[in-house]
């Protein structure tokens, strides 16, 4: 498995990460339609990841009520050290009005928390989950600085800013000599690239490393829903498929399912592989309800997709090119170099 720097820092992920959303003992909660792995078949999943050389497990405080967390904390057991545990904070976790957020009141407890829950004495890489618009970015970046300073965690990231938010929260970081972000956990895949306009031109320049959720559109680039329902999944449970299941989403699968059969592979390896291949991406999440998934997800790991496969799905994917990118691409292009105009080896 290849191991690759989160941003500049010395903190190492594999390739892939594996992303414990799926791990829930409720069958009638609110992420049932995520997964409800444990027991036995969480332990052997966490056993197959760390044979096939994943190290990094990603999951917040907040899916499945904190379970998702116990979970991996119990099948890690002996293998914590091996092991670069992520996790997040921001969603409501209570009724108080301090259970939510990223107040300072709040992250520090939440942290305890998850540490208990996690069953370990640090957090390898915690992350805020959101953007706060309420509590001012000087008091998360503090709070997740003394949490640094005290041991709880070795490095801060964030999840779902926007550039700009993004960009602030560095300045301040750099502006009070505090811990700075050096991940984001942001949403990218083939059918949604808008990352390329800001996010990830941003951790490039600002040596931010990127891990990618929901690289398969939900599952929608598996191509499995051509042939079964999505009740009862993620993607049905969010109305996702009717996003998807358009002239664009389906020329894409169709491009994706055409390289499959080229490589020998199934779609699911392929639309993983162009985003593993991808700038400024630093591991990609892979969740899984059961062995067959994950074993498949891992076989992204064997596909050389060619520079002309790349070529190809960055074309029919490409999105409408938003302004000021626009503007730059056309009036000062030269100057202007573009890291996602098309793939360069």
């Amino acid at each position: 498995m290849e191991k690759r720097a989160l941003g500049r820092s010395g903190l190492t992920l594999s390739a892939l990460s594996f992303g414990a959303m799926t791990f829930n003992r409720d069958p009638d909660g609110l992420f049932a339609a995520t997964g409800t792995t444990s027991g036995s078949e969480a332990q052997r999943i966490i056993d197959i990841c760390l044979d096939r050389g994943i190290t990094t497990f990603d999951t917040a405080d907040v899916y499945a009520g904190g379970q998702s967390e116990e979970i991996l904390g119990e099948v890690l057991g002996k293998n914590r050290k091996r092991a670069v545990v992520a996790t997040k904070a921001f969603g409501d976790m209570g009724r108080g009005d301090h259970d939510v957020g990223l107040s300072r009141r709040h992250l520090i407890d939440a942290c305890d928390a998850s540490l208990r829950r996690l069953g370990t004495d640090w957090i390898d890489l915690y992350q805020v989950h959101n953007v706060d618009g309420i509590v001012p970015v000087e008091e998360t970046l503090r709070a997740l600085d003394d949490l640094v300073r005290a041991g709880k965690v070795r490095y801060i990231g964030c999840s779902n800013h926007g550039g700009w938010q993004l960009m602030k929260a560095l300045g301040t970081s750099d502006r009070l000599g505090l811990e700075r972000y050096i991940g984001q956990q942001i949403q990218y895949s083939l059918l949604v690239r808008d990352a390329e306009w800001e996010l990830l031109p941003c951790g490039l320049d600002q040596g931010v490393g990127a891990l990618i959720w929901s690289p398969l559109a939900q599952g929608f680039l598996s191509g499995k829903f051509r042939q079964q329902s999505a009740d009862g999944t993620r993607l049905g449970a969010r109305g996702g498929l009717k996003a998807w299941d358009t002239p664009r989403g389906n020329a894409i699968l169709d491009e994706v399912l055409a390289i499959a059969q080229e490589c020998g592979a199934s779609a699911s390896q392929v639309a993983l592989a162009w985003v593993m291949r991808r700038p400024g991406v630093t591991s990609v999440i892979v969740g899984a309800r059961n062995e067959e998934q994950l074993q498949d997800n891992l076989g992204a790991l064997d596909v050389a997709l060619s520079d002309e496969q790349m070529v190809r799905l960055d074309t029919v994917s490409q999105p409408p090119i938003q302004y000021p990118n626009s503007h730059q691409r056309f009036f000062g292009r030269a100057r202007n170099p573009q890291a996602f105009e098309r793939y360069k080896s």
